[in-house]
């Protein structure tokens, strides 16, 4: 079985808990696929800005799996944001004929010294591992290695995640699934700092998340949701957070291709609405 990125390691729960939430701001998404050598245009529009602001900031993404008609790389993502920044990613997985070396470049096309390079390799079976660097200083890394086995009928996740200077006192994490339960635990800052999550998948419809923290800034944060699947194509969701803040949003396909997300974050201290957003999304 594949193992998961180091990062992703609490997704199932987070699926839940953080997805599709649009509580604050007024967001339009267009997903256009061209016939130019299969480039995706990802433009994203944020509606009725600051008022001291006078234009709409947007940002526009392109992905070329074939640039230029060279198979032997892909441009992941040229990305102009709303500030005006430029930001590219490139892969290739062309090294080794099993294609289980996956090497990476991300740049600002600005300053050569943020050139950040990563191989990601997963020829050991049912691990992977990863190490990114900056090029003009290669002392500054990010390693991570993940690796999945069966246990007792549990699909169990063990990984690691450390820098150049916290090569004796790495980051752990670990995840469990069980038939409809999941668990999953990091423990970083040598130690001293944990996150726990669980799932609970208690109908084909209905999902069931939470998360803790004990240790380090986030001490005592903790948060609770649900996630329903009204009919095909609608889902609800709402969590409540440590300062007493319930959070909802509601996910709906109008048609093929075209989705509304709608949500409100509310204060129960003040019992007043802190915010609310909306997204379309075109596809």
């Amino acid at each position: 079985m594949a193992p998961v990125k180091f990062d992703d390691i609490a997704k199932t729960s987070k699926e839940v808990l953080s997805d599709d939430y649009q509580i604050s701001g007024y967001q339009f998404k267009a997903k256009q696929k061209t016939s130019l050598q299969g480039m995706v245009l990802t433009s994203t529009v944020d509606l009725f800005p600051a008022k001291d602001s006078c234009m709409t900031p947007a940002k526009l993404a392109w992905k070329l799996p074939t640039p230029f008609g060279c198979p032997y790389f892909a441009v992941d993502k040229l990305e102009l944001d709303k500030a005006g920044g430029i930001k590219i990613e490139a892969s290739s997985d062309k090294a080794l004929a099993d294609k289980s070396l996956k090497m990476e470049a991300k740049s600002d096309l600005l300053d050569p010294s943020k050139l950040l390079a990563t191989c990601t390799y997963t020829g050991i079976k049912d691990a992977q591992v990863k190490f990114e660097t900056k090029a003009a200083n290669p002392q500054d890394c990010v390693f991570e290695c993940t690796y999945a086995s069966m246990v007792s009928g549990a699909a169990v996740t063990l990984g690691l995640k450390g820098t150049g200077s916290t090569l004796t006192a790495p980051d752990l994490g670990a995840r469990m699934l069980y038939g409809s339960f999941f668990g999953s635990l990091y423990a970083k800052q040598k130690l001293s700092a944990f996150s726990l999550s669980c799932h609970y998948k208690a109908s084909d419809v209905l999902r069931c998340a939470a998360t803790y923290e004990h240790g380090g800034k986030m001490n005592g944060q903790f948060c609770l949701g649900v996630s329903y699947d009204v009919k095909p194509g609608t889902k609800v969701k709402a969590k409540i957070a440590q300062d007493q803040s319930i959070s909802c949003s509601v996910k709906h396909d109008v048609n093929k291709g075209f989705t509304v997300v709608a949500g409100a974050k509310v204060d129960m201290n003040k019992m007043d609405i802190a915010s609310c957003g909306l997204q379309l999304s075109i596809e």
